[in-house]
């Protein structure tokens, strides 16, 4: 999801199925901030699997500071809206692998 500048709201870019994180970051712009609603089947040590709803905000180092303060500022509302529990971030589109979103999702067990 992008913001739209002109409408001052948060509209939907693009919609994926079946895709992995490292897919998943090839598709994100490397400056301008994004944010992704993203399902990922996790595997818990015990053997428990569960399909969290993940929200991921991309904001790449780099991105215009007006940029950045209209995402920020649209984030916590998105995140209350749509009542999403497991909030990351992102600085570069690098760091979105699959190791990486296993790690994050580890802490809630």
């Amino acid at each position: 999801m992008k913001v739209d500048k002109d409408r001052q709201m948060v509209v939907l870019e693009e919609e994926f199925q079946n895709i992995s994180p490292e897919e998943l970051k090839t598709e994100l712009p490397e400056r301008q901030p994004r944010f992704v609603v993203y399902s990922y089947k996790y595997v818990h040590e015990d053997g428990r699997v569960s399909y969290p709803l993940c929200f991921i905000f991309s904001s790449p180092v780099g991105c215009k500071p007006e940029q950045q303060m209209m995402y920020a500022g649209s984030k916590n509302r998105l995140v209350q809206t749509a009542e999403l529990t497991k909030v990351f971030e992102i600085r570069t589109t690098d760091d979105l692998t699959e190791a990486w979103l296993q790690e994050k999702l580890s802490f809630f067990r």
